[in-house]
């Protein structure tokens, strides 16, 4: 049984869409943008300003679960209608604030905005509207959201640049309250499918063939992944520095990972129905690895080493949504979403400090190989997962 109004998917998707580019670009990359013009006006260390976002991705884990279920009982729009005014708020109490421990608060704020608003939040709203057909859904999703920071850091820049920090901050609470909040409630239906129909007794049945073993392993294959990449998204131009390379060439390449995210992704989306999403997760993290293990070893072709861990780092959103709906049902998607959201979001707080604290002991081209080995640790965690659900499954089988 269908709610009475219905939205086109393609409008939805894209709603969601291009609210998933404001989202980002208002808290995850802010700090690379407004974080030195911050420090030269208040004189506030700049450790502690780009601190502010490892405080929200804390906060925004810590309340992941709790959102996931807010989603399930309550539907998707007053959720993410809600991370909207969270985010403003925190916007607005940036602009506002007078000294260092007023800015933390606000980014306490705005985690709560993070967790009710990015990818996890938005995935489990998909989940819910469509159940089984939102696998195509989830990956257009991410087409979008690989273009939040070739979007948001050039208008950061722009508006810095014109308004100064704090205006830049309030016009990004603007956007959130006058752009993302209605987009949020036209294009979202006021109710969710019920949990009565076929579908839904099916994905209950399916959801029984795989227990917590799964479940915690997937959420340790899901940090480690979430891990890597935030590491290798704040420590890459210095370890590529490490290797002689000038800041300029150092972002030339850097700059590859973005397209090879979103040709990745298209690709995925080309080809998913003709696979599990498991095989999505499991060429996620063997790209991931194969990129950072050939840049350990000084692979000449640093390029192409790049064009890996970018196509990797690409097919990790597309999995981290599709694969929990193939393997647990979209009954309970958007709590189980929530509950695997919160160590990820840990572990990407804790990863830019853990990345310079090895860094700084032993050096970027050690730090690497250390980096790399977990990235191949988790290749065989992946393939661990596989056996055991292709186990679960054919044992499933009449």
């Amino acid at each position: 049984m269908t709610s009475k109004r219905q939205a086109s998917p393609a409008a939805v998707v894209t709603a969601l869409g291009l609210t998933q580019i404001l989202a980002w670009g208002s808290s995850y990359y802010l700090p690379a943008v407004l974080a030195k013009p911050i420090a030269e006006e208040t004189g506030w260390p700049l450790s502690w300003i780009v601190g502010g976002l490892s405080i929200g991705l804390l906060i925004a884990g810590l309340a992941s679960p709790t959102v996931g279920r807010l989603i399930h009982q309550k539907g998707a729009r007053p959720v993410l209608a809600g991370s909207s005014i969270l985010i403003a708020l925190g916007q607005v109490g940036l602009g506002l604030a007078p000294n260092l421990p007023a800015f933390m608060i606000a980014w306490i704020v705005l985690g709560l905005g993070m967790g009710a608003g990015l990818y996890d939040a938005a995935f489990s709203s998909l989940g819910q509207l469509y159940r089984a057909r939102a696998r195509h859904h989830i990956a257009t999703l991410t087409l979008f959201g690989g273009f939040a920071s070739t979007v948001c850091w050039p208008l950061s820049a722009f508006l810095v640049d014109h308004l100064g920090w704090r205006n830049t901050c309030f016009a990004y609470a603007a956007i959130q309250v006058f752009i993302s909040l209605p987009l949020y409630w036209c294009a979202l239906p006021r109710n969710e499918l019920e949990n009565g129909s076929a579908d839904a007794i099916r994905k209950r049945q399916e959801t029984s063939l795989c227990g917590p073993g799964t479940f915690s392993l997937l959420a340790i294959v899901f940090m480690i992944g979430s891990m890597l990449s935030t590491v290798m998204s704040v420590h890459l131009l210095t370890i590529l520095q490490d290797r002689g390379l000038t800041l300029a060439a150092a972002v030339g390449l850097g700059a590859l990972v973005g397209p090879s995210q979103v040709g990745a992704r298209f690709i995925e989306m080309m080809v998913a129905r003709y696979h599990h999403p498991i095989w999505t997760k499991i060429a996620s993290v063997s790209l991931v690895a194969a990129g950072l293990t050939l840049l350990s070893l000084h692979f000449p072709l640093v390029f192409l080493t790049l064009v890996f861990y970018g196509a990797g780092i690409g097919l990790e959103s597309i999995a981290r949504g599709t694969l929990p709906l193939a393997l647990f049902g979209s009954e309970d998607y958007a709590p189980i979403m929530g509950k695997l959201a919160r160590p990820s979001l840990i572990a990407q707080a804790a990863a830019p400090s853990l990345g310079a604290v090895l860094i700084e002991h032993i050096g970027a081209n050690d730090a690497l190989f250390v980096i790399a080995a977990i990235a191949a640790f988790n290749v065989a965690l992946a393939v661990g997962l596989f056996m055991m659900t292709h186990k679960a499954r054919r044992h499933a089988l009449p």
